[in-house]
This record gives structure tokens, sequence and C-alpha cells, in this order.
């Protein structure tokens, strides 16, 4: 190996399907700094959402070389890490190399995820894949969710597994049929893209409704499940916000949207005019809000949640592991206790119901330990 092998670039990630570039809108770490793998880097904006950027190795900061707030291609160097005792020389080269790359625009362009669509029960799933890994993981969001909330997960982790995100009926680009909303409907839809995608193993992990869709789908066929991950689950607990979710679905603006859309979040200033007018087209489209009325329906019985998965865990074999926001005001903490005893939970200081957009390396960190067993 020679000594340049030893420079790890830290590169503009691609954190959804529309991705083509993004900013640093403020460096965590310094030049000298000593970080290791998990170790934030730096703030990263993509207009929908701002992440921060972690370290995937460990080393030294040697160069910060996006400046903060310029426009950097998906798949542009803007840092490297390498070992103290590689030579400033060395490292300087590297680093104008990479500074002349970025401003003649010449960056290489970065393959997305793949995507498609495969027909469960008349309906259409879209779905985008990243990574060959030998192990299978799907990812399913929540109510008004779509694939795309996983931007912040399903990249670290394509390069442990084979990670699949799909939008459920009635979301992103899905047929908007939900058909009885049931929650088996919405299990089926599940187990019908493995069977079509030809999974017969899988770690599953789901958010919110999608928390509740993945008990489910693993209770039917317990036999392909190698582990269940819950993010801030539906269906565990009594407690919920019934008045967020009746919002969301009734909002016809961004005005009236964007209330609702703060108590997802620990920091309210995440909820970006991008985030809401994408939330508003989404809205907009035919048969979603029809979808979104018969899926509410499913959610709740009055004020109470309309789910109960938590018997279903019985059927399950498969370690369960759960993450939780403490900030969570759309169900809340307090219902992670029924799940005590039961599942391993990671409680989440700093994040709310979005805990895998707002601190996404404590649910990357859960999968990747359900991956090595």
């Amino acid at each position: 190996m020679s000594t340049e092998d030893t420079i790890t670039k830290v590169t503009m990630p691609k954190w959804g399907l529309s991705m083509t570039s993004g900013k640093v809108t403020g460096w965590i770490v310094a030049e000298g700094d000593e970080v290791t793998d998990g170790d934030e880097l730096a703030d990263i904006d993509t207009d929908k959402i701002t992440g921060a950027l972690e370290a995937t190795g460990s080393g030294v900061v040697r160069r910060l070389i996006a400046e903060v707030n310029e426009d950097i291609p998906v798949g542009a160097t803007i840092a490297l890490i390498a070992p103290a005792d590689v030579p400033d020389e060395l490292i300087d080269q590297v680093a104008r190399a990479a500074r002349e790359e970025l401003d003649s625009g010449a960056v290489a362009e970065v393959a997305g995820p793949i995507t498609g669509t495969v027909t469960v029960d008349g309906r259409s799933i879209s779905y985008a894949t990243l990574g060959e890994g030998e192990e299978t993981v799907l990812l399913v969001h929540g109510y008004g969710g779509d694939k795309n909330s996983w931007l912040f997960v399903q990249e670290p982790l394509s390069a442990e597994a084979t990670v699949h995100a799909i939008d459920l009926p009635g979301h992103g680009e899905s047929t908007k049929d939900v058909g009885d909303g049931s929650l088996d409907t919405l299990a089926g839809a599940v187990l019908g893209f493995l069977e079509q995608r030809g999974v017969t193993r899988v770690h599953l992990v789901g958010h919110s409704l999608g928390g509740a869709v993945v008990t489910a789908a693993a209770a039917r066929e317990p036999g392909k499940v190698a582990s269940l991950t819950l993010v801030a689950p539906a269906g565990y607990g009594t407690a919920i916000d019934a008045g967020y979710l009746r919002g969301f679905a009734g909002a016809s603006s961004r005005r009236e949207l964007k209330p609702h859309l703060t108590k997802l979040f620990a920091d309210p200033s995440q909820v970006t005019r991008q985030l809401a007018d994408d939330l508003m087209k989404y809205k907009r489209l035919d048969g979603v809000p029809q979808a979104l009325d018969t899926l509410l329906g499913t959610l709740l019985d009055g004020d109470r949640p309309g789910i109960d998965v938590d018997g279903l865990l019985d059927r399950i074999g498969a370690p369960v592991r759960v993450v939780w926001g403490r900030a969570d005001q759309v169900l809340p903490v307090d219902n992670a206790g029924t799940l005590t005893g039961r599942a391993q939970i990671t409680y989440v200081d700093d994040a709310g119901h979005m805990v895998h957009m707002e601190q996404p390396s404590a649910v990357v960190g859960a999968v990747t330990k359900a991956l090595k067993g």
C-alpha cells in the first residue's frame, strides 16, 4: 500500500435521489483534530434538510477543502483525513488536486440508487436500492413519508448490505390506492416486494407507521426475518398526538402544514421551506388526500391509537432493536416502556419523531449491529 492510499478523501454524499450538490453549512471539526468512525465532521445542507456528515474511519483531519456555504457537487472531495505521519507535502498535493477539480467543475458523477417498481396485489410499489452486500435491509417509512426519508441512513448502510427503501401504497411514487388501508394490506405490500425481488432473508427497519407495518410483516413470515429494527414505531403504547396526524392530513397550504411539521423534530429549524413545499406537492397529487384519510382511520381510534402490534412480537424469534428520540411529540418516548425487556432500546437525545433524520447515526448503528449479529 502506498502512502497516498492511507489518505481518506471525504466527499459530498448523495443523500436522496434528486441530490446533485450540497453545501457545508458549518465544519464541526478543524484541521489537526483526531476523529474516529462515526464522529461528526460537518453539517451538510441538502435543501430539504441539514444533516451531519460522519467519519467512516479514524485519523487526523489534515485539510478542509470546501468553503462554508460553497456549492459542492455530489462526489467532490471536501476534506482529507490521514494518519499524522503522512507527509504534509503529499497532503498538499492531494488537496491541490481536489481544489482544482472543484474549481473546474470536473467532478465525476456519482451513481445514485437503482430505482424501479414491482407490482403487488395490483398495486405498483416504487423502490430505490443501494449497495451489493450479501445481507439485505429493507427500510419502510412512516405516515406521509416516502423512501427519501431514509436519505441519511441508506447510504452508510449500503457499505455493509444491499439496502432497499420502498414507498408504501399511497406514498411517494407508489400507487395511491391503499385499499382498506389496513395494517394487513400494508404488510402484504412489504412481503410482496420481498417476494418480487427474490429476497428470502431480510433485516426489516420501520419508522412510525412503518414500524407497525414491519412488525406485522415479520409476524406473518418470521422465517424470513433476520432482525427487526423499530424507529419510534406506531402500535406500541397508548400515547399518540392525534392532532398532529389530523392536522397533517387536513392541511391544504404550506402555512397550515408547517406548524404541524415542527412537531416532527427536536429542532424546529429543520423544517425548511423546501421540505414543506415538497410535502404539499405530494398532498395535492390525485388520490393522496383519500389515501391519507383512509390510513388515518387505521392509525387512530378517536384520539387513541388505532393500531396495537405489541402482541405480534411473540411470534417473532429474530432480535428486536428499538430507537426512539427523547423529544418525540408524535409518539412520545414513554411508549417504549412496553418494549422493556423484549428489545434492545436506544434512547436518543436531541431527536424528535424523525430520529433517523436528526440523529441518523443512532439508527445506522442499531442496524449495523443487527447485520453483524
